[in-house]
């Protein structure tokens, strides 16, 4: 069973930074065996990809955070992180951490079989 804790959240203006961390434990290889992705949701929408990175350290991004978000993970922590700059208002969501194997499509969240809880970005203009 792998476990997922998110931290980093917080509340900043537009234009600002957060970076986000994903710890993984209850398997010691987490990050380095997995494809890890992470997701948001804002209220009254949909769950929406972010960014993921696989097992081999592939990445891929949403049209929406190209240029602005870097997702990158540390196997050795077992951690995932997301950098985000300059962020935006309509960037506000709880974010979400998830792991998967055997993912086919990395910024499907159905394929996924753990989560965190999340952690809240909030954006003020």
């Amino acid at each position: 069973q792998v476990q997922l804790v998110e931290s980093g959240g917080g509340s900043v203006q537009a234009g600002g930074s957060l970076r986000l961390s994903c710890a993984a434990s209850g398997y010691t290889t987490t990050t380095s065996s997995y494809t890890m992705g992470w997701f948001r949701q804002a209220p009254g929408k949909e769950r929406e990809a972010v960014a993921a990175i696989d097992s081999y350290g592939s990445i891929t991004y949403a049209e929406s955070v190209k240029g602005r978000f870097t997702v990158s993970k540390d196997n050795a922590k077992n951690t995932l992180y997301l950098q985000m700059n300059s962020l935006r208002p309509e960037d506000t969501a709880m974010y979400y951490c998830a792991a998967g194997r055997y993912i086919a499509t990395m910024l499907e969240d159905i394929e996924y079989s753990y989560w965190g809880q999340g952690t809240q970005v909030t954006v003020s203009s």
